[in-house]
Order: C-alpha cells, then sequence, then structure tokens
C-alpha cells in the first residue's frame, strides 16, 4: 500500500494498493485511525512475544532450579546416610549408660469417645409446619371455608401427632444405640487398662526373676533390651540369646546389615548444558572399608548395650557372633557367614573409652576374630557355636527314639571319656598321645600339630565338672604347658567358665571349650551325637583333692 501525500489535517487522500494498482481515497481521519489501531496491534503482538518468550524462559530457569534443588537434597541425602553410617558407635553413646524397666512397659494411647451423631438429639416435630393455613380475606367468605379449614386442621393435628410418635421412638432407638456405644467404649477402655495392668506386672515380675538371676529371665531381659525397634539409630540388628547360668555367660547372635547398606553413588551432578543428572560411583574401597568399620561399630555397639544395661551383675562375660543373611554371588546360594565373633569379660569391657577408640583397632584389642573382607563376607570360625551354648542342648527331633543312643558325657567311664577325647583331637587333625589320668577325673593328653608353621606340641586337658571351671585350673594348665614347652594348651569343660578363666586366657596361648562347643566339636569331627546330663549325686572330682 502506498499513501500519496500527507495525512495530517482533513480531507481525503489518494491511496494506491502495491498489488492491483487501484486507486481509492479514504478519509484522512479514517486512515489515521487504522494506522494508529495497527501500530498497537504490532506493539502488542511484540509484547505478547516478549511475555511468552520471558514466561518460557522462567518456566526454564524453575525447572533448572528445581532439578539442581533436587540434586542438592539427593547428595544431602547421601552425606546423612553415610554419617550416620560412620557415627553407629558414637551416637549409641549419648543414650543413657543405665536401662530403665519402665521403659518395657508399654502405655497404649487412650482412645476418647466420640460418639458421633448418636449424641445429638434430633429436633421435636413443629406443631405449627403441620397447622392449616389460617383464613383471611376473601378465602374466608366462600361457602363451606370454615369447614374445610377445621378438616384441614385436623388432619394436621393428626399428622403432627404421628410425627411425633416416630420422633419419640428414634429418639428412644439413639439413647439405646448411644448407650450401647458407651459401654462398649468402657469395655474397651477396661480392656486395654487390664491388657496394660498384665504386661506392667509382666515386667515387674521379670525384673524380680532377673534379680535373682533366673537364666529364662536374663534371656528375655537381654531379647528385649537389644530389640531393634528400641534402637533409635539408621541402622538395628536382630538378635537371640542365650545364658549360662554357671559360668555367667551370655551369648548373643545379632544379624548384621548387608554390604548394600553402604549407598553405592558418591555423588549427583546436574549438567545443565544437557538437562540431565549425573552420578559419580563410590570407589569400592570406600564403600569396603565404610562397611568394615560399620561391622566393627555395631560389635561394640551391641556388647556397650549389654553391660551397660546389665544393672544385677547377672553376667560377667559377654560373648558376640555377628552374622549377616546374603547371598553368595558365586553360587547363587543363601548364606549365613560369621563377620565377628568376640568373647570379653566385663572388667575388660569396662576399661574401654568408646568415645575414642578407632572400632576395628578396639576390636583387635579385645582378641576378636573380625573377617579380613566383611564386605566380601569372608567368615570366621564363631568363639562359641550359639545353638550348641547350653550343654544340656537335645534335638528337638524324635528326642525320645534318640535318648539311649546319644552318650552322656557324665555316665562315661574315666576310661570311655579318655577313649571320646583322643578321638575327638586326632579327628581334628592332632597326633595325640593320651597320658595317665590326672587325680580330679580329667584328661590330660599331649598332641602335637603337625603343621610347619603354626604347629607344634599342644597340652589338653579335659575336665568332667557340674560347676564352673575355677581359674586355679586354666592356671595350671598355663604352667605346665610352660613346662613341657609346649606351643598352646587346651583345656576342655562339660560345665563352663568364669570371668576370671577367660582375663587369664586372654593374650595367651590357650583355647578354652566348654561343655556346649565340647558337643559341638564331638558332632562336627568325630560324628558322635553326644549329650550333658548331670546326675543329681554328682560330685565334682575336684571337691575330692
Amino acid at each position: 500500500m502506498r499513501i500519496n501525500g500527507p495525512i495530517s489535517g482533513s480531507g481525503s487522500i489518494e491511496v494506491r494498493c502495491g498489488e492491483c494498482r487501484r486507486k481509492t481515497h479514504w478519509e484522512k481521519s479514517s486512515l489515521r485511525a487504522g494506522l494508529v489501531e495497527g501500530n498497537r496491534l504490532v506493539r502488542s503482538e511484540a509484547a505478547g512475544r516478549r511475555e511468552a518468550a520471558a514466561k518460557l524462559k522462567a518456566a526454564q530457569q524453575a525447572r533448572v532450579a528445581a532439578t539442581q534443588g533436587n540434586t542438592d537434597a539427593a547428595n544431602q541425602e547421601l552425606d546423612a546416610r553415610v554419617r550416620a553410617l560412620q557415627m553407629v558407635l558414637v551416637s549409641s553413646l549419648a543414650r543413657s549408660e543405665h536401662f530403665r524397666f519402665e521403659s518395657l512397659k508399654t502405655h497404649p494411647e487412650q482412645p476418647s469417645w466420640n460418639p458421633g451423631a448418636l449424641e445429638q438429639a434430633e429436633p421435636a416435630p413443629d406443631p405449627a409446619t403441620f397447622a392449616a393455613p389460617a383464613l383471611s380475606g376473601l378465602a374466608s367468605l366462600k361457602p363451606g371455608a370454615k369447614r374445610r379449614h377445621e378438616e384441614a386442621d385436623a388432619a394436621g393435628q393428626a399428622r403432627y401427632q404421628e410425627a411425633v410418635e416416630q420422633h419419640a421412638e428414634r429418639e428412644a432407638d439413639r439413647r439405646r444405640r448411644l448407650a450401647e456405644a458407651r459401654t462398649q467404649f468402657d469395655a474397651e477402655l477396661e480392656a486395654l487398662d487390664h491388657a496394660k495392668g498384665q504386661q506392667h506386672a509382666a515386667v515387674d515380675e521379670l525384673q524380680g526373676r532377673l534379680a535373682a538371676g533366673d537364666a529364662d529371665a536374663v534371656i528375655e531381659f537381654f531379647s528385649n533390651v537389644l530389640q531393634p525397634d528400641r534402637y533409635g539409630y539408621a541402622i538395628s540388628t536382630a538378635c537371640r540369646v542365650a545364658y549360662s547360668v554357671d559360668s555367667k555367660q551370655l551369648v548373643v547372635e545379632v544379624e548384621l546389615p548387608d554390604a548394600d547398606v553402604v549407598p553405592e553413588v558418591k555423588v549427583y551432578k546436574f549438567i545443565k548444558t544437557r538437562a540431565e543428572v549425573t552420578s559419580t560411583p563410590r570407589a569400592a574401597a570406600e564403600r569396603k572399608r565404610i562397611y568394615a568399620s560399620l561391622v566393627a561399630q555395631l560389635a561394640l555397639r551391641t556388647l556397650r548395650d549389654v553391660f551397660a544395661a546389665d544393672g544385677e551383675a547377672n553376667v560377667e562375660t559377654a560373648v558376640l557372633n555377628a552374622h549377616v543373611s546374603t547371598i553368595d554371588t558365586r553360587t547363587g546360594q543363601q548364606i549365613h557367614p560369621c563377620l565377628v565373633t568376640v568373647r570379653v569379660t566385663r572388667d575388660h569391657f569396662s576399661e574401654l573409652n568408646l568415645a575414642n577408640v578407632e572400632p576395628a583397632d578396639c576390636l583387635k584389642g579385645l582378641s576378636a576374630s573380625v573377617s579380613r573382607s566383611p564386605a566380601e563376607f569372608v567368615p570366621v570360625k564363631p568363639v562359641i557355636e550359639f545353638d550348641m551354648v547350653d550343654p544340656r542342648f537335645v534335638a528337638t527331633s524324635d528326642v525320645l527314639a534318640e535318648l539311649d543312643a546319644r552318650p552322656n558325657l557324665m555316665e562315661l567311664t574315666p576310661t570311655e571319656f579318655e577313649g571320646l577325647i583322643t578321638n575327638l583331637f586326632e579327628r581334628m587333625g592332632l597326633d595325640t598321645k593320651q597320658t595317665q589320668a590326672s587325680r580330679d577325673g580329667g584328661v590330660d593328653c599331649v598332641a602335637y600339630d603337625a603343621r610347619p608353621i603354626f604347629g607344634g606340641k599342644v597340652v589338653i586337658q579335659a575336665k568332667r565338672y557340674r560347676h564352673t571351671v575355677g581359674v586355679s585350673a586354666v592356671r595350671d594348665l598355663y604352667g605346665t604347658m610352660q613346662n613341657e614347652g609346649a606351643t598352646k594348651g587346651i583345656l576342655v569343660t562339660t560345665s563352663g567358665y568364669g570371668q576370671a578363666s577367660h582375663e587369664f586366657a586372654n593374650g595367651k596361648p590357650l583355647e578354652l571349650i566348654d561343655g556346649g562347643n565340647l558337643l559341638f566339636l564331638l558332632q562336627e569331627h568325630a560324628g558322635i551325637e553326644a549329650k550333658i546330663e548331670v546326675p543329681e549325686d554328682w560330685v565334682d572330682p575336684v571337691a575330692l583333692m
């Protein structure tokens, strides 16, 4: 379009179309208005495009900021998880060392009385709503109007009486159901209070039996103390407990978390240019190191909680076997290796300042056996097999049929017992030489381990005792070992050992095998299913010396 002439002023102006070359005349005022509107539209479209572009940019920036924020949050969560794994032991030390029995008592939340709609009475019928409209004006002058009004009013009164009766029935039903709901609620409250009272009484009874040193009470108590839900940490462990009254030895088997508990990702990164989130994997060596530290911390934490909770001093010695349930990637089979095993006395453990220890070094100082690679589930042999803690252990399958077939070690003759022990260590790979029976009825045996580095002369003594073996027997064995020039001494008993015995043997080439482990070794190496049942009239030979 071409405009010939100025558009200012009044009148018309010639406008020629650039395509068809036709001429036309427009009023200058109309042309000016059109141009103004056109310019406004152009500016409006441009502003709209700028606004749309600004909104798109803002949306993109918001997405970038949100993604960056999510990435930062994910990294913070990763760091928090790793810190929690590294602080499991230290975090536990913040708790009180004294266990309170009150914490075992449950306090269920009392429900509140809420009858809902039953509590609201229905409004009574309003008689005014049933009455016939009053006659007024011309309507009252119509023939029969008064009669019809009286009939309508009577009918309304009848409906009102019926409504009153129905309302009374509904109200009676509501009050009845309200009373039933209240009775049921009160019964539920009473049942809750009764159950609470019974549970509290059971805890009080447990406390009393624990103070008396009852074995079942000790097991129940520590099973409660070591329950996973009692820990306020990110990592918890399941466990089971066994206890020997004679030796005051508690055996705890804990279930460790798998190595997958350590995050595989080290850090997340947001790449703006590609609008994507990438991750950097955590080095395998670092994952192994974190997991190994976690295993050591959990072992120490469990031992700490055992001794801290034992206000009655029922535990002189604690044995911990820490296992993990996982899949062997080589075979695809489920495995349950022991990663840490340790025996420690109360006195020895009380000397530790756990706030300052390095967990792995601390376990080493406690003479623990620790997997050389926990993350790869390399096993160690437990100090005591959990299922053989109780020397009276008898398999549950067909016990009566096997009763006579299972030799009772306490009923064997001295010669038979000597032969049994000799056979056991022969099966374990030692060259045994039986010597004359000792005065206390035990078995003295000299054996030789043929291994070139770890082998040597071994002195073995076994004692058929009912009561805990005293530390003097352990000292005597150590003296005999030194006199014989032996590299190791082994003491086997049908009973158990006290704290003093374990403390004396700690750090020395002495092996103390209690009744439970003896049964296990006989079964595993000699194929002998034995039992230990002490006759009521049994007197330990040491008492006759």
